[in-house]
């Protein structure tokens, strides 16, 4: 279901998840353990979405207006802001990362998955969540900025910045193990922070930036880059919480045109502020 969002004459933001997403939707429509808020369209949820996935955690999905935000969310998250986790004692956590941790901290290791090294490796641990926090600094902002800039020269400054985030990111995953995720061998949580942008790049950036990863990267970044796609995006769990394409460009028109009241996140872009 798509509706018009609030001030917006033609902007259109969709209510419902679409294609394998909405199947998972489906199968998951049952009160279980813990209770995910989410937005189809959105990124940090995307996060959250395939760890629960991967993990096979027991989740119930609930779909969350971003313009009329339930009562039971803004309890667990004034804000109001997606994704909240609803733990089965009616605690709640907010914000993806720390959800990411929780949810590998509770159910990692019990099918031989996990999104971070063993507890017995906290260095290893820590370069993991450093990956991470030079994600949510540096690349996730410029992916907005990017997307957001209005000017022609503006969004060529915005191309080349996303672009050198993003060849730093690829060049710093993993050129000795046999798999194609960032640490070379599984699905991790540096993956799962960065995945839901990366996918929005090849479809949303290249529709309204033109963004072409074949043009801008280096051969071998683009190889690595390649490598990583494919390992990532091929994965069941990043598919089966994935909606069709469509949905994606519909939702983010309005960032696209940096139209006002588009969310907390595109106006912190434009106030040059940390994400919310």
């Amino acid at each position: 279901m798509s509706k018009l969002a609030p001030g917006h004459k033609d902007a259109v933001y969709h209510t419902d998840c679409t294609g394998q997403a909405l199947e998972t939707v489906k199968a998951h429509s049952s009160p279980s353990e813990l209770t995910l808020f989410g937005a189809c369209f959105c990124p940090f949820v995307h996060r959250v979405w395939i760890a629960l996935e991967y993990l096979g955690a027991p989740y119930q999905y609930r779909e969350v207006d971003p313009y009329k935000k339930p009562a039971d969310l803004l309890e667990l998250n004034p804000k109001g802001l997606v994704p909240a986790l609803k733990l089965s004692n009616g605690k709640g956590l907010a914000e993806s990362t720390v959800i990411l941790e929780y949810i590998d901290e509770k159910y990692g290791g019990k099918n031989g998955k996990s999104l971070l090294p063993t507890l017995s490796d906290p260095y290893e641990r820590a370069v993991y969540r450093l990956a991470v926090d030079k994600v949510n600094r540096n690349l996730v902002p410029s992916f907005y900025r990017y997307l957001q800039a209005q000017q022609v020269g503006k969004q060529l400054e915005g191309a080349k910045e996303f672009t050198s985030h993003l060849s730093e990111f690829v060049n710093s995953m993993s050129t000795s193990g046999s798999e194609g995720f960032w640490d070379g061998k599984s699905l991790s949580v540096v993956d799962c922070t960065v995945a839901p942008w990366l996918y929005r790049a090849t479809n949303v950036l290249k529709h309204f930036r033109g963004f072409e990863p074949e043009q801008l990267l280096e051969k071998d970044v683009l190889e690595r880059w390649n490598k990583w796609t494919q390992a990532v995006f091929g994965l069941e769990a990043f598919k089966a919480t994935t909606s069709t394409e469509d949905l994606y460009l519909d939702s983010y028109v309005r960032y696209a045109q940096n139209r006002p009241m588009t969310s907390q996140v595109a106006d912190a872009i434009n106030k040059g502020q940390g994400l919310p």
